[in-house]
């Protein structure tokens, strides 16, 4: 079995563990209806992607 010869430093540890944190969210105001939504992704309430109809809108 593999045993590390060194103990790792904090400063190898941490530019390792540099690429998990939580990322925040891109929140854009939508053209049409002027909420707030994510970009990328359908608006759920009107069923809009890049202005096509993607789904139907929800009641």
């Amino acid at each position: 079995m593999a045993v590390p010869k060194r103990k790792t430093t904090p400063m190898k540890r941490g530019q390792r563990r540099s690429h998990d944190s939580l990322k925040s969210v891109n929140w854009v105001e939508d053209s049409n209806t002027g909420e707030a939504k994510r970009r990328h992704h359908i608006d759920l309430k009107t069923g809009m992607y890049r202005g096509r109809q993607v789904l139907d809108e929800a009641e």
